[in-house]
């Protein structure tokens, strides 16, 4: 049985401001249909929600000032990544911590590019709300069922490069468990999970790009993978009794 799916960019989308309404924006500029699932870059859903910040006014504590000595950045910066994380991982020469919703990513995810000088942009505080409360807008202005993910981009352990990560979901269950079913040769599979939203977030920053790139929304088309429960990314990520890699951070 042939398969397929259809990727594509919604064009013309502004740039994106406080208050503006992600959701009509969106409905504006492309037909949506039944079983879209919408993939949309945390930088605009952070503007829209008003998550920009300067570093006035931030005191570093002795450990940002610290970390920033051996990093060579501003103590003030590092502070702020400090405030938005609840566990820092790695101080030097990489800032890696895990933020207050799970996400391990490099400096709490704070982005200085594409945005108006002197002006950092955080990550939504609640990513997978983000979504759900995206989709439910769609659906009252569309009345389509709609998956959402929402994605920032994140570096890889043990490869160069980076890919487009989810960070928030709706409608869509984020890993696919293939436990119990059966390989080609009859092998039952007792443990394998896909990583479904993460594969959908890497086929979307194909189209998003990088840089000025401006493609901030992708619809992915031909997948049917919706849900009316209620989802998370947590789920996604590995507790800390199952997660070695953090087991081995930590012993550094």
């Amino acid at each position: 049985m042939q398969l397929k799916l259809e990727a594509f960019t919604v064009e013309n989308i502004p740039l994106i401001k406080n208050g503006d309404d992600l959701a009509g924006i969106i409905c504006d500029n492309t037909e949506i249909q039944d079983n879209d699932i919408v993939v949309i870059a945390s930088t605009v859903v952070s503007k829209s929600e008003g998550r920009t910040f300067t570093l006035d006014n931030i005191t570093p504590s002795r450990r940002a000032l610290e970390i920033a000595y051996k990093n060579g950045e501003d103590p003030r910066f590092t502070q702020a990544v400090l405030d938005r994380s609840r566990e820092c991982l790695v101080g030097s020469p990489i800032l890696l911590v895990e933020t207050f919703n799970g996400h391990v990513c490099i400096k709490a995810g704070i982005d200085d590019s594409n945005v108006e000088n002197g002006l950092l942009l955080e990550l939504p505080a609640d990513p997978d709300a983000s979504a759900k409360q995206i989709a439910g807008e769609i659906w009252k202005l569309t009345s389509k069922r709609v998956s959402v993910v929402i994605t920032d981009t994140n570096g890889r352990a043990f490869k160069i490069g980076q890919t487009g990560v989810a960070i928030g979901v709706s409608h869509i269950v984020p890993i696919k468990d293939w436990c119990g079913e059966e390989d080609l040769f009859g092998k039952v599979l007792e443990i394998t999970e896909e990583g479904v939203a993460d594969e959908i977030a890497g086929t979307a920053n194909l189209l998003m790009g990088e840089g000025d790139g401006g493609n901030p929304v992708v619809i992915i088309r031909g997948l049917v993978m919706y849900v009316d429960t209620d989802v998370t990314i947590k789920d996604t990520y590995r507790s800390g009794g199952e997660d070695i890699i953090r087991k081995g951070l930590r012993s550094l």
